[in-house]
């Protein structure tokens, strides 16, 4: 077994306390993604798991063992870092097999597991060159294969494709989706990038602060966003915010209105919502419709961007936290200064109190 509980686990740097009890339950074999902004304390989670910082309250076990005061080496875990760590002087082979040698495995035991290793991550013919003579993608497969001949419980990433360029990112996501696939091993993947977490996890641990939003699963989160850092940091390009007003709300629908006098319809429980209270409304880029019927809203383009598949607008909007961000068919070719008219169905609509906290959506029946 190689699960991963976490139980009011707090971290403190002198007086300064950067985990604030944070509860875990990771299953064993998940592949589970730590994402937030810089600073939320993703990192700093991962090292704990790690043993590379101390625990300063609560518990970890990895596989049933409480491992607070267990050495790194010993907690049957593999880290992969962001700057690949690789030794210079070393091959490629002599990097992977280093951790083997120090525990005194034989040479042909270390011989086995890095020609294992090589071959899942199509490594071979690098075996005897240097990671001078690599590419940053290259490198990366290294680091993770050194990772690999451990044959570690759970395997623990820390940004490690931060540093590549965006194809090799797209390619190495695929690469890390098809090595979780065959060894099946417990994954905890730490990532600034929430598109990474989106397509990579099992579920996501959105952080912020040093504490835990939510955690779900990729379009659980999507779709269901516990609030408004959630809704706002999950999607890309990310969702809209318009400041507003309820008007009246019911266990199905809200109407709400905005700054500019315009009314909008939402399909949520708002039945626990005080009529006159100010009121959030999110939508998504992809979700606007371009002259649609219903929930209208109008506003002046700041600048379009035209992609071949669509065009990105950026519109003025009294009442919005920034520029409405929309997002449209390629055809539509709004010039910068004309107003833009733009609407969305009430069931892709979501609606948040004022304390940011999210009003349940409703399925259409």
């Amino acid at each position: 077994m190689s699960d991963v509980v976490l139980r009011g686990i707090r971290k403190s740097f002198g007086e300064i306390e950067t985990l604030h009890g944070i509860d875990l339950d990771i299953k064993d074999g998940e592949f589970v993604v730590f994402v937030g902004p810089s600073g939320c304390g993703k990192s700093t989670l991962l090292r704990t798991i790690a043993g590379l910082e101390d625990i300063t309250s609560g518990d970890l076990h990895i596989g049933g063992e409480r491992c607070n005061d267990v050495p790194p080496a010993k907690r049957g875990v593999a880290m992969v870092f962001q700057s690949y760590a690789l030794y210079p002087h070393m091959t490629v082979a002599e990097n992977m097999a280093f951790g083997l040698k120090l525990a005194g495995v034989s040479k042909d035991e270390m011989k086995q597991a890095v020609d294992r290793a090589a071959k899942i991550l199509q490594i071979e013919h690098l075996l005897e060159r240097k990671p001078k003579a690599l590419s940053g993608g290259q490198r990366q497969r290294v680091a993770i294969g050194r990772a690999i001949v451990r044959k570690p419980n759970v395997f623990l990433f820390d940004e490690p494709l931060s540093n590549l360029d965006a194809a090799l990112r797209v390619q190495m996501r695929i690469e890390i989706t098809k090595l979780h696939r065959e060894l099946k091993t417990t994954m905890i993947y730490v990532t600034h990038d929430q598109v990474e977490a989106m397509t990579l996890a099992d579920r996501i641990v959105v952080l912020s602060a040093g504490n835990v939003e939510q955690v779900g699963a990729p379009l659980e989160l999507y779709h269901h966003p516990r609030n408004l850092f959630v809704a706002g940091f999950i999607g890309s390009p990310k969702m809209n915010f318009i400041q507003g007003t309820l008007l009246s709300g019911s266990e199905t629908l809200a109407t709400v209105k905005l700054a500019d006098g315009a009314q909008v319809q939402v399909q949520v429980d708002a039945s626990r919502g005080k009529v006159g209270s100010a009121v959030t409304l999110g939508i998504r880029p992809e979700h606007f419709v371009v002259d649609a019927q219903g929930n209208k809203i109008a506003g002046q383009v700041i600048a379009a961007e035209h992609l071949g598949e669509a065009t990105i607008y950026y519109v003025h909007v009294e009442g919005a936290q920034d520029h409405l961000v929309v997002r449209a068919h390629a055809e539509h070719d709004a010039k910068a200064g004309e107003t833009l008219h733009v609407g969305a169905a009430p069931s892709d609509c979501y609606l948040f109190d004022d304390a940011g906290l999210a009003f349940q959506r409703v399925k259409n029946s």
